[in-house]
């Protein structure tokens, strides 16, 4: 696959799509590229999103959700087809998948670096993947598909087999339908589970894997060349947006062998071309790091390897325009950034959300912990002073969508 378009004009000034969400991993692209001189436009279904308002972005395009997939893709190419466009950066769960399966009709305009589709699949369901990491050596934890696992008298956890929920891997599913099933399902080892509602509620068979004891969680970002490593990063998840795991909303960057070691095995084994964040859970009874799952994007925690130095907005548009040689990886271990509507996410979970395998810490102590660490580690994905305007926007909307999200 290719990484560069010959019909691209190297002499023009070109930018950058940044698709981007709620989530602040958009906005992390943004500074980064801004800062580097190359143009940001941010394709949003919503232009009332923090990014939106920061001095950074540019332009601002209105997209349809990328929920609804083909309008979506339609969309994004209606984009890469300016003359002033060289690349999109794939933030949304959709993107490397549109990106991906509508390669050539792409490439036609812009310069993209993502997985074939076939490898795509691999990683994207999610029983297929640790499939081929445990024949990696990969370390994962036991993987079944739920209808195949009525006697495991183990703590499980039962989710979404597919990181996307699409046509090309859901039969009933239309080519025009997307979805994204987060919901998270823990299962104590003396209950049993109603398999017929549960894969009706997800509108495919799920997978149950065994619950890891964890003694923390852990993300291996990572920009390859068609399985070749160009830069690799690292950060322990303290905190998620939930009590009970989720997305990192406050992380700290961290080097450890064992790790890289892990997330290059798998990465390797599928000749990976592109970003990849890949959590893994550090096995407290084993010490090793078992795979969670890859999401083959930016990450939503971006800004923690943006502030360490780990600059991969800027690395991606550099292997986009065929200059890799330039890309310096590398990254300052130790540095924290804390994601604000997640921690109050997490605040708010202890009261509202319930697990039988993990225990509920207590909200007093939970409100000091998230207090001290901001202070004893004051950067934020969001809060910047060069930067003021995301902030009061997500003080005016974004805090009260937040708790609402959780309250209901």
């Amino acid at each position: 696959m290719r990484t560069t378009n010959e019909g691209v004009n190297r002499d023009e000034p070109k930018g950058v799509v940044i698709p981007a969400s709620r989530y602040p991993h958009g906005y992390a692209s943004v500074r980064s590229l801004t800062r580097a001189n190359i143009r940001t436009i941010v394709a949003v279904a919503d232009e009332h999103l923090p990014v939106a308002a920061s001095r950074f972005c540019e332009e601002v395009v209105r997209v349809p959700p990328s929920y609804e997939i083909l309008a979506y893709k339609d969309a994004l190419l209606g984009i890469a087809a300016r003359p002033d466009v060289h690349t999109i950066i794939p933030h949304r769960p959709q993107d490397t998948y549109v990106l991906s399966k509508y390669h050539d009709e792409f490439d036609r305009y812009v310069s993209l670096v993502v997985p074939p589709l076939e490898t795509l699949k691999r990683v994207h369901d999610r029983k297929q993947l640790m499939d081929i990491a445990e024949r990696t050596g990969v370390p994962v934890p036991e993987t079944r598909l739920l209808d195949e696992a009525t006697e495991w008298e183990v703590d499980r956890v039962v989710k979404s087999r597919y990181n996307l929920l699409v046509d090309e891997y859901i039969d009933s599913y239309e080519p025009s339908e997307s979805s994204i099933v987060k919901s998270v399902q823990h299962v104590p080892s003396n209950e049993s589970l109603d398999i017929a509602t549960t894969c009706e509620a997800m509108d495919h068979v799920p997978i149950v894997q065994e619950y890891i004891d964890g003694t923390d969680e852990y993300v291996f970002g990572a920009l390859y060349d068609h399985g070749k490593p160009l830069a690799t990063f690292q950060h322990r998840q303290i905190r998620g947006d939930s009590y009970t795991g989720g997305g990192g909303v406050y992380r700290e960057s961290v080097e450890i062998p064992s790790l890289e070691t892990a997330g290059r095995a798998i990465l390797d084994a599928l000749e990976w071309h592109g970003l990849a964040c890949i959590e893994y859970i550090e096995d407290s009874t084993t010490d090793e790091f078992k795979l969670v799952e890859i999401n083959p994007r930016m990450w939503q925690s971006l800004a923690c390897a943006t502030a360490a130095g780990a600059d991969f907005p800027f690395w991606y548009w550099l292997q986009a325009i065929g200059n890799t040689d330039s890309i310096e990886p590398g990254y300052e271990a130790g540095v924290g950034t804390h994601y604000m509507i997640g921690e109050l996410e997490y605040l708010t979970s202890i009261v509202r959300d319930d697990s039988s395998i993990v225990g509920r810490p207590p909200l007093s102590a939970a409100i000091k912990e998230v207090l001290l660490s901001c202070y004893e580690m004051p950067n934020f994905d969001y809060c910047h002073v060069d930067d003021p305007l995301p902030t009061v926007r997500i003080a005016r909307s974004e805090i009260s969508q937040g708790i609402r999200r959780r309250m209901t």
